[in-house]
């Protein structure tokens, strides 16, 4: 058993709806090993401070005593000063689950007071609220309440504070420490006040030696660090420690020794071995540091890895939520975008199924680092443990799966142990649009509890698809999101617009095939990003085969990962393109504007585009035409629901959707057949024409596979898994 005691922290601000769970990673694999571990997500608790009737009416009264200017948005919150804060508490519990017969007071719009945010509701389709249950309209309704009052408490109480991101604009592109620096060194705001506070209430319960600071993301450096700040002036005896997931895409050549004014230790990749080699040192134990940045003489060293210093991920990469209180967290609902409302609502159970990215050769990708490179996965059964534990733990059954992608083989390994175990759970999670997923495996996954994906179709035009080594083409998406509508399951799409080279054409072509695969109800939701430069990336390693120039930036020694850079040959401006893009796709996700020449969404003069009106619905009519054909080496599984009932002479084959009369001796070989085809079988299509022969000698196996109770048992749930 460690003597250190340890207090692990996910500064603000993260989701709403569910723990980051970097820390919980590290409490799963740690405590086990006899570590001290305490985890805290700050972000949650902050929010729950803010949105509270006693800091509504300090806000209120100081802008009140100060007579202070607000905008018209601001104007009007302060207007409903009184509403706000009678209402935000029950708010808030409503967005937890609890209160939930509020929904009626809500939907009146009369409980609730309404701000700018509540513009958004004439702007969609008048249907809109028809289709949506009353518990959904009022959480959408609370939301844009909640959204009001954040940018409300962001114009007079702090720049910094959004719902799911804190200082963000400070941190977004730092090549140096020392504009961080001045911000810390400054005077704190009120939120920032909260800030400390909170960390200083867990800092007198835990009583740490050593604080853990997970900075996932931008929006949770300067609250890390101003945490950190807090327990160097106050608690010099603490060690501090700071990783994750912006530290290992930014800091990897860090330099600066400021930073060590606020931390002691900065470590890289997963935390699991750096971190407990630290807290070993602290213990006494003469071990060597382990992917870890200290100061040694004013200097910054690195203490890189050895041969056996990363582990497989069979014992990492899911959480253990013990001291985390789930009962905070709200549920939010955004209209705007499906995929989006599964980031924001519900309680999420994060799991790794497999480390690091199978596929790895995405130019634009940050494919050199750790956590993307290293590709390890962990056993279907041994998955399905660890899922069943986090429910016993959690009280929940849903699942977001946060791998780079999720591997079709291993899905297709886990849906059939789910299955199986008659594990009832609701998952999601990235992929890759490729042919692996077929119609038979998209069942497969949907029928093991799978409701989303999300996965790139990224520049959406042939020649790009090529160019950044994506694997796949268009033909090859198309086959992939029309296997998982057709077994029900959602589907995103990341776009990505302003890659090197592309030209205007380009740009409308890849608009011509999203607006496509809309019209073929085969997307629910999208959303373009534009390309961005990375220094982990291979366009980076030889930018000149990509035709960029890279522009040097003279302040160095702290973050660096975006890259600024221009094209030498292409003169297309990219920017021009951002609104009419997205505007696209908001329409298209709202079944808009899907009969409109796609060059009607921009100001300027573009190019029309070329490709084949039918492109997309003609891919599709393959994929269903592709269903038909076998390999002796697929497995066969039934997950289907129909019975066979015999009578004199004939049985029946029944579903909840057809009935179809067959001879005696055939039903009598189906039910055998079928009772044999569960999860754990493995009897391949080969076995089965050796099975029906052995049956039916005469016959000729083709006319079964033509019949009509074969095509019935296909649509009924027989599965043929490559």
């Amino acid at each position: 058993m460690s003597s250190t005691k340890t207090l692990l922290i996910t500064p603000p601000m993260t989701q709403l709806n569910t723990p980051y769970p970097g820390t919980a990673y590290l409490c799963r694999y740690l405590r086990p090993k006899g570590y001290n571990l305490a985890q805290v997500d700050l972000g949650i608790e902050l929010v729950h401070k803010i949105f509270s009737a006693q800091f509504l009416q300090t806000l209120f009264d100081r802008i009140d005593d100060n007579d202070e200017e607000l905008s018209e948005t601001a104007t009007k919150v302060f207007q409903n000063r009184n509403r706000y804060i009678r209402t935000v508490e029950s708010a808030l519990a409503f967005m937890r689950g609890k209160q939930q017969t509020l929904a009626n007071r809500i939907n009146s719009r009369n409980f609730l007071p309404e701000g700018a945010r509540f513009n958004v509701i004439d702007q969609l389709p008048s249907e809109t609220f028809g289709e949506m249950s009353l518990a959904d309209q009022a959480k959408f309704y609370t939301t844009l309440y909640l959204e009001d009052l954040a940018q409300f408490v962001n114009e007079t109480a702090s720049e910094h504070f959004e719902c799911t991101r804190y200082a963000e604009k400070i941190s977004a592109t730092l090549p140096s420490f020392g504009p961080m620096k001045d911000q810390l060194e400054s005077e704190p705001d009120s939120v920032t006040k909260l800030i400390i506070e909170l960390f200083e209430q867990h800092l007198k319960k835990h009583q740490p030696s050593v604080v853990g600071l997970s900075v996932p993301f931008p929006g949770n450096l300067y609250a890390a660090l101003i945490c950190a700040r807090h327990a160097k002036i106050n608690y010099p005896e603490i060690q501090v420690i700071m990783g994750g997931g912006y530290v290992n895409t930014e800091l990897r050549q860090l330099s600066d020794p400021d930073l060590f004014s606020y931390v002691d230790y900065v470590t890289l990749d997963d935390g699991e071995i750096p971190f407990e080699r630290l807290i070993d040192t602290f213990d006494g134990k003469d071990v060597e540091l382990c992917r870890t940045f200290h100061l040694v003489d004013g200097e910054v060293v690195y203490s890189g890895e050895k041969k056996n210093d990363q582990i497989e991920h069979d014992s990492s990469g899911w959480p253990d939520y013990d001291g985390l209180d789930m009962d905070l967290y709200l549920n939010t609902f955004d209209m705007a975008n499906p995929m989006n409302r599964l980031w924001s609502d519900g309680r999420w159970n994060k799991l790794t199924i497999a480390h690091g990215c199978y596929w790895k050769r995405c130019t634009f990708c940050d494919v050199t680092l750790d956590y993307i490179g290293r590709y390890s996965e962990a056993p279907a059964e041994e998955l399905c443990d660890r899922m069943e534990q986090v429910i016993l733990q959690t009280g929940e059954s849903g699942f977001h799966f946060v791998d780079e992608a999720c591997p079709p083989a291993l899905l297709k390994k886990l849906s059939l142990e789910i299955i199986k175990r008659g594990l009832q759970v609701t998952w999601w999670g990235n992929i890759r649009f490729e042919k692996a997923f077929t119609p038979d495996l998209a069942q497969l996954m949907a029928e093991a509890g799978c409701i989303a994906v999300s996965g790139g179709l990224e520049v959406a035009e042939e020649r790009l698809l090529k160019l950044i080594k994506k694997g796949t083409g268009i033909k090859q998406t198309v086959q992939a999101v029309t296997s998982f509508k057709a077994a029900g399951i959602m589907v995103h799409a990341y776009l990505m617009y302003g890659f090197p080279t592309q030209t205007n054409k380009e740009t409308i072509e890849a608009l011509e095939t999203v607006r496509q695969l809309f019209a073929q109800k085969l997307l629910d939701s999208a959303f373009w990003h534009r390309f961005s430069l990375t220094a982990h990336s291979p366009i980076y390693q030889n930018p000149a085969k990509y035709g960029l120039e890279v522009i040097k930036n003279k302040a160095k020694g702290f973050a660096f990962n975006d890259v600024n850079f221009r094209e030498v040959d292409n003169t297309t401006d990219h920017s021009l393109f951002a609104e009419g893009l997205r505007s696209a796709v908001y329409n298209f996700m709202h079944g808009q504007c899907l009969d409109m020449d796609v060059r009607e969404w921009f100001d300027f003069k573009v190019p029309g585009s070329k490709a084949k009106k039918t492109m997309v619905s003609d891919y599709k009519q393959q994929v269903f035409s592709d269903q038909s054909k076998m390999s002796d080496k697929m497995q066969l599984v039934w997950i289907g629901h129909g019975e066979i009932y015999f009578y004199d002479n004939y049985a029946t084959f029944e579903t909840t959707d057809v009935e179809v009369t067959i001879d005696e001796e055939l039903g009598e070989w189906l039910s055998h057949l079928l009772d044999q085809l569960d999860p754990e079988s493995m009897v391949t299509c080969a076995d089965l024409r050796s099975f029906y022969h052995d049956h039916f000698p005469a016959e000729t196996y083709d006319d079964f596979l033509n019949s009509e109770i074969w095509k019935i048992l296909r649509k009924s749930g027989l599965l043929l898994l490559a």
